[in-house]
């Protein structure tokens, strides 16, 4: 009765949430970004109840999207469904033999979850109304490469009392590391096993295959807001060191292309530029990679990656694909979301955007980065196709 109780009380504050931040969910539909997130999650455009399937895997956005698909083949008889956050999530979930969905608000899943059999929930995506409701309607609640990042942890302890009952709902934890079963015990979680990163297991592999042009090929990678102008600054400096140097500058989200442009031509005059989907050469001093899923395939002819997302608040970005194509590495400080992969790839250089300069020059007498580590899927297939 107490959890009917709070399941009632939850649903209730996020109806207040909802209405609250209607007017800006109308707002957002229109930007390209949220144009088809936006009205499936929250107004249920083109968006209904899955058919019947066997296992459901619910990921976030495209990094947790592209870490299923070593699982996926050993699930070929199965009926997969997935549901994601983001649209970057959707495109690469559509690659797969599945029905694609975006996830619902949590008070829509009162009517949008049918018949829910062993639901699979990739890293931190915590939904109670999720979890509750493919418990109390029959389902198995799976969490598969769960973790609890350091700033995490500390906002969950306080909420512990919360997140006891959230993780009750879950029949099995497989987390990353032994530090997160720590925290997932400490919340009040059972059933918690490490398995490592699921990451490790994926195929790293190109798409297309490009010539390498002489010089040292940099490439700025998934970079955001507050990043690329520190990253400019000691590439130019250090192409005083080496002249024969290119930099190519691969923003993290295509909406800030533009801008993107813009601040390179700003901050580096005298050097000459030019925009990938214009010309896809590497003939000018910088390049601004204004393209989607090309990534790997510059990582395979570049010498050493400046990884994104770690010179600001954002957690850090997969180290393991410029390390499987043997990039030198050099990232920010500030990998909380990304510490257990890094623990896997050697001879990385962390450091802050006044310090890029130095790195790169550092990197030129550093050995190639490698990927020291594995993981086994075994016994995750087995749990989820256990009858």
């Amino acid at each position: 009765m107490r959890n009917v109780f709070f399941d009632l009380l939850y649903t209730g504050v996020a109806t207040i949430f909802y209405i609250v931040v209607l007017p800006l969910l109308i707002l957002l539909s229109f930007k390209k970004k949220y144009r088809d997130s936006i009205p499936s999650r929250f107004f249920g455009v083109n968006n209904p109840p899955f058919l019947p399937y066997d296992i459901w895997f619910h990921v976030c956005s495209l990094g947790e999207a592209k870490a299923i698909a070593p699982i996926l083949e050993h699930l070929r008889d199965k009926k997969i469904a997935i549901s994601v956050i983001t649209h970057t999530g959707y495109e690469a979930a559509s690659k797969y033999a599945a029905e694609v969905r975006y996830l619902p608000y949590e008070i829509w899943l009162w009517f949008w979850i049918e018949r829910p059999k062993t639901v699979v929930v990739l890293e931190a995506e915590f939904w109670y109304l999720l979890f509750r409701l493919v418990r109390t309607r029959g389902g198995r609640v799976v969490a598969l490469n769960a973790r609890i990042s350091d700033q995490s942890f500390q906002k969950y302890y306080r909420m512990r009392w919360f997140y006891r009952i959230l993780l009750s709902q879950c029949d099995r934890i497989f987390c990353q590391s032994r530090e997160d079963m720590a925290r997932f015990i400490a919340l009040g979680a059972h059933n918690v096993e490490v398995i490592g990163n699921i990451k490790l297991a994926q195929k790293i592999e190109t798409t297309k295959q490009y010539s390498k042009p002489e010089g040292t090929i940099i490439v700025a990678a998934s970079t955001h807001e507050g990043e690329e102008e520190g990253i400019i600054r000691g590439f130019v400096a250090y192409r005083e060191y080496n002249p024969s140097s290119k930099l190519l500058v691969v923003p993290r989200h295509p909406e800030r292309f533009a801008k993107v442009g813009e601040l390179i031509v700003k901050a580096a005059p005298q050097m000459s530029f030019s925009c990938w989907s214009e010309t896809q050469s590497m003939d000018s001093d910088i390049i601004l990679v204004d393209a989607m899923g090309e990534l790997n395939n510059l990582y395979a002819i570049s010498d050493v990656a400046i990884l994104g997302g770690a010179f600001v608040p954002i957690g850090g970005h997969n180290p393991l694909e410029p390390a499987t194509f043997g990039c030198k590495i050099i990232s920010g400080k500030q990998v909380f979301l990304q510490r257990e992969l890094f623990k896997y790839v050697s001879h990385v250089q962390f450091t802050s955007l006044e310090g890029i300069q130095e790195a790169l020059i550092k990197a030129e007498l550093l050995p190639h980065s490698q990927i020291n580590g594995s993981v086994d899927l075994q016994t995750v297939v087995d749990y989820l196709t256990e009858k």
